[in-house]
C-alpha cells in the first residue's frame, strides 16, 4: 500500500473522531473525572519542564532534500537483535485502568494489531502474564521499578517477564521519590493509594508471601513502600544483571556523563527521558538532552527516546538527532481514554502514518537517511 493510500485509510478512519493532541485532551477531559484526568495531563511543580518537552520541539527545524525518489520507504529498525517494522513504541506508562476499564489490555491489543513494541510498566492494572496471553506473538519489553524494600520482588518481575516472552527489561531511575505534583495534591487524587496499578504485585508470589495478611489496605501500603527506591544505584543495577539474560535498559538519563557510565558498566541501552516532566521540574527538555547523549554514546548501544512527542514530525525530529527509536505517551492514553482500544488503534495509526508521510517529504528513504537529516536550531 503507497504512502498516498495510508493517509487516505487513515482519513476515512479518523472521520468524527478526536486527530491531533489537543482534541484528544478535550475527549479525554469529557470522558474522566477530574482526579483521573488531572493525574493523567498534569506534570510536576509549575510544569516548567512539561510545556519544555514540546515547546523545544519548535525549535528545531527539518531541511529537506528534494528531487530524491521517495516512492518506497523502509522505517525498519533493529534493536538489540530484533528487527521491528518502525522505530515507533508505546512508552512505559501505569494505571491505565484510570482512563478506561480495559487499560493496559486495550493498549496492548492495540499496539500488536499495529505492530508497536509495547513496554509494560510495573504498576499496570493488569499483570505480565494477562498481558501476554492476550498478546501472543507481539513484541514486547517491560518496564521495572527498582523494589526499595524488597529486591527479590523485583528479580521475581523480570524472571516473570523473561518467561512470558518479553524481549528487555527497561529499569526506570528517575522516580527515587514522587515528584511534587500539584494537581493531584489538588485533587487528593492517588491512583495507588485508590488500589489501581496492582496486577504485578498481586500475582507475585515473592511479594504476596511477604505480607503479613493481604487485605487492601496492606497490599496498597507494601506497593506505595516498595515503588520509590531512594537507595537505587550501579550495584544494584550489577544484581539485576545477575537475575536475567534479557538486555536492559536505563530509563531517565539525561546527563551525558550517565550515559558514559552506562555504557561502561555494560548497559544494552538508553532512553532518553525526563518522565513527561512528572519528577522534576525545572529540568532540560528531552529533545534538548539528546543531542548531547548521542555524542557520549557514540553508536555503542541503542539510544531511545521519550518526552513531548506528539506528532510524527516531532519523531522524524528526534530520529534526525539521533535516537534510534521514540516511545509515544500520553496521546495513547488519551486515545484510550477516549475511545478503548478503537481510540487507541486510531492514535497509532494516525501517528504511524504521520511519520511516514514526514520522512518522505523530508526526502529520506529510510532510517539512515532521516539521521542524516539536517536539522535548523533557532
Amino acid at each position: 500500500m503507497s504512502t498516498n493510500d495510508l493517509l487516505l485509510k487513515s482519513i476515512e478512519a479518523s472521520k468524527h473522531y478526536p486527530i491531533n493532541f489537543t482534541e484528544l485532551e478535550a475527549a479525554a477531559k469529557q470522558a474522566l473525572e477530574p482526579g483521573p484526568f488531572g493525574y493523567i495531563r498534569s506534570s510536576a511543580g509549575g510544569e516548567e519542564t512539561y510545556r519544555k518537552n514540546t515547546d523545544s520541539f519548535y525549535k528545531y527545524s527539518i531541511i529537506p532534500r528534494f528531487l530524491t525518489d521517495v516512492s518506497t520507504l523502509n522505517t525498519e529498525v533493529t534493536i538489540l537483535g530484533h528487527t521491528y517494522p518502525h522505530p515507533l513504541f508505546i512508552a512505559p506508562v501505569g494505571v491505565n485502568k484510570i482512563a478506561h476499564e480495559d487499560g493496559e489490555l486495550a493498549v496492548s491489543k492495540a499496539a500488536a494489531k499495529l505492530e508497536f513494541p509495547y513496554i509494560q510498566s510495573t504498576v499496570s492494572s493488569y499483570s505480565i502474564e494477562e498481558i501476554a496471553a492476550e498478546t501472543k506473538g507481539s513484541s514486547k519489553w517491560f518496564q521495572l521499578y527498582w523494589s526499595s524494600q524488597q529486591k527479590e520482588v523485583s528479580f521475581s518481575m523480570v524472571r516473570r517477564a523473561e518467561a512470558a516472552g518479553y524481549k528487555a527489561i527497561v529499569l526506570t531511575v528517575d522516580t527515587t521519590m514522587l515528584g511534587w505534583r500539584e494537581e493531584d495534591i489538588r485533587n487528593q487524587y492517588s491512583p495507588l493509594k485508590r488500589g489501581f496499578g496492582q496486577g504485578n504485585y498481586v500475582s507475585d508470589p515473592v511479594f504476596m508471601s511477604a505480607l503479613n495478611d493481604h487485605s487492601q489496605e496492606t497490599i496498597v501500603h507494601k506497593i506505595i513502600e516498595n515503588i520509590y527506591h531512594p537507595t537505587l544505584n550501579w550495584t544494584n543495577i550489577s544484581e539485576l544483571r545477575e537475575h536475567t539474560t534479557l538486555p536492559i535498559l536505563i530509563k531517565g538519563i539525561l546527563h551525558p556523563e550517565d550515559a558514559k557510565l552506562a555504557v561502561e558498566k555494560g548497559i544494552d541501552g538508553i532512553i532518553v527521558s525526563n518522565h513527561g516532566g512528572r519528577q522534576l521540574d525545572g529540568v532540560i527538555a528531552s529533545i534538548d538532552a539528546l543531542p548531547a547523549v548521542v555524542q557520549a554514546v557514540n553508536g555503542r548501544i541503542p539510544i531511545l527516546f521519550d518526552s513531548g512527542i506528539r506528532r510524527g514530525s516531532d519523531a522524524v525530529k528526534a530520529l534526525a538527532l539521533g535516537a534510534t527509536a521514540v516511545c509515544i505517551g500520553r496521546p495513547v492514553i488519551w486515545g484510550l481514554a477516549s475511545g478503548g482500544q478503537e481510540g487507541v488503534e486510531r492514535v497509532l495509526e494516525n501517528f504511524l502514518q504521520e511519520t511516514r508521510v514526514s520522512i518522505s517529504l523530508s526526502g529520506a528513504r529510510n532510517l539512515e537517511e532521516v539521521q542524516n537529516l539536517q536539522l535548523f536550531k533557532d
